[in-house]
């Protein structure tokens, strides 16, 4: 019975997942989670599928696809989960603390097991002392600073929130311009394809010609010259577009990869849209973008921890009460019963009085990150107003870019066509042919590229305004 306390604290310890010190955790086991997020994986028909060499995917499946595996946005949860519970240790901190205590105790004198209650009441005397207590505790007043705690964990947490929209807002565009990028890219290598093929008939009718002596020997070394610099241009492309598979396939965050992934996409657009309002997008931005949302509400979290940090210096009161068991252990002088139970309830008061200025400078620290994250507002504001501006400019300067280039690439073929026509009846030179088809070339290159900007300019006016 002695052993009472002791007992009384080992059957209650925690057994699972109890402490590191039994059991380490695995620093690189994937921690599990109530809400399981769905994998989507490149499959043949429905996404649950059996999986096969070539998948189709539209921009809609790619997003859904990297929304879902995105190991960046799936840390960007966790960092959510993280400030949520925070926010909940903040409230949990202003409820009552039950608790469960136990001590042993050696004295170098006799001491008292229980306090006498009346004159006359046997004394018991024990130089070793066991005891085991349920302990409460509540705060009643601590100068704000619970309820400050709470309030900036609960800022904290919408700013998170706000970290994780904006997180898949970024990678939403980031998919999107890396997927125009390669509809485009697609289109280029089509061009260079068709200039090789060109080309390389082309020399077939200079030795046709050459046969007929109607054409000089160097007519075909400058066509194949020309040949050779569209073949190694078309070789560049094709590891530009390799490239920016693997660039998607990251963003995409799936192990899972296939050189024969086909995009499905149209680069057409309508280049008579109306003009788009500066300063509209600017006052949009501000009142939906996430990251200045996080920012305004990190700057209000941060003023309440100037609060909390003030509310050190102010005394403390608690709320505290206790019921256990005392236990003798050893040898005992005088009567009565070496165990018994013991309790009480009152209040007690904490106040600092000197802590060598420490409290003082937690204040100016505060406030020294407050003022930082003011600072960080208002260049996030200034950043908002440049990505719309610029976002804009580009829209309207592809738009203008595309309009002249189509006209060029009807003149370029026409121009071709005329070129090779007067070669063909002899009146013309090799040179003006090839040049001919070179601005071809260029002129189609350049559409298609400047197609896909427009289009993640568009994409980039969305990210710009906080659209996902």
């Amino acid at each position: 019975m002695k052993f009472l306390p002791f007992i009384f604290l080992a059957v209650t310890i925690p057994t699972a997942d109890g402490f590191t010190l039994f059991s380490p955790t695995d620093p690189y086991k994937p921690v599990e989670s109530k809400k399981q997020s769905h994998s989507y994986s490149f499959v043949s028909s429905g996404m649950n599928g059996p999986k096969v060499s070539q998948r189709t995917i539209t921009l809609k499946q790619a997003i859904e696809i990297g929304l879902s595996n995105n190991s960046g946005i799936t840390a960007a949860r966790w960092d959510s989960e993280a400030a949520r519970a925070r926010r909940h240790q903040a409230i949990g901190q202003q409820l009552p603390r039950i608790s469960l205590v136990g001590s042993y105790t050696h004295y170098l004198d006799n001491q008292r097991l229980f306090p006498a209650g009346l004159p006359g009441d046997p004394t018991l005397l024990s130089k070793d002392i066991s005891s085991g207590d349920i302990v409460l505790t509540f705060p009643i007043f601590n100068g704000g600073r619970l309820v400050n705690q709470t309030r900036a964990a609960e800022l904290l947490y919408q700013a998170s929130a706000h970290d994780l929209s904006r997180s898949r807002e970024e990678l939403v565009f980031n998919i999107t311009s890396i997927y125009y990028t390669i509809l485009a890219q697609h289109q280029v290598i089509k061009s260079q394809e068709f200039s090789l093929n060109t080309l390389e008939e082309h020399v077939k009718r200079i030795d046709a010609l050459m046969q007929a002596r109607k054409a000089a020997n160097v007519d075909k070394l400058r066509t194949e010259v020309q040949l050779a610099n569209v073949h190694q241009q078309l070789v560049r492309e094709r590891n530009l577009i390799a490239i920016q598979y693997r660039i998607l396939k990251n963003l995409l965050g799936t192990e899972e990869y296939t050189d024969t992934l086909t995009l499905q996409g149209d680069l057409s657009i309508d280049t008579s849209g109306s003009v788009i309002s500066i300063d509209t997008s600017i006052t949009a931005a501000l009142n939906s973008r996430d990251d200045y949302l996080a920012a305004k509400v990190t700057v209000e979290a941060q003023a309440r921890k100037i609060d909390i940090a003030k509310s050190s210096c102010l005394p403390s009161v608690y709320l505290r009460g206790s019921y256990g068991v005392r236990s003798a252990i050893g040898q005992t002088v005088g009567t009565g019963n070496d165990l018994g139970d013991a309790g009480g309830v009152g209040l007690s008061m904490e106040m600092p009085i000197f802590e060598g200025g420490k409290l003082l400078a937690i204040v100016k620290e505060q406030q020294a990150n407050l003022a930082a994250a003011q600072e960080r507002l208002l260049k996030i504001k200034q950043q908002v107003r440049f990505e719309v501006e610029s976002a804009v400019l580009s829209i309207q300067s592809s738009r203008e870019r595309l309009n002249a280039i189509m006209k060029s690439i009807e003149q370029a073929k026409e121009g071709y066509r005329i070129e090779q026509q007067k070669y063909n009846l002899g009146n013309g030179a090799i040179v003006d042919v090839l040049d001919a088809q070179n601005a071809l070339l260029e002129s189609e290159t350049t559409y298609y590229r400047v197609l896909a900007e427009f289009h993640i300019a568009q994409a980039q006016l969305k990210l710009a305004r906080g659209e996902e």
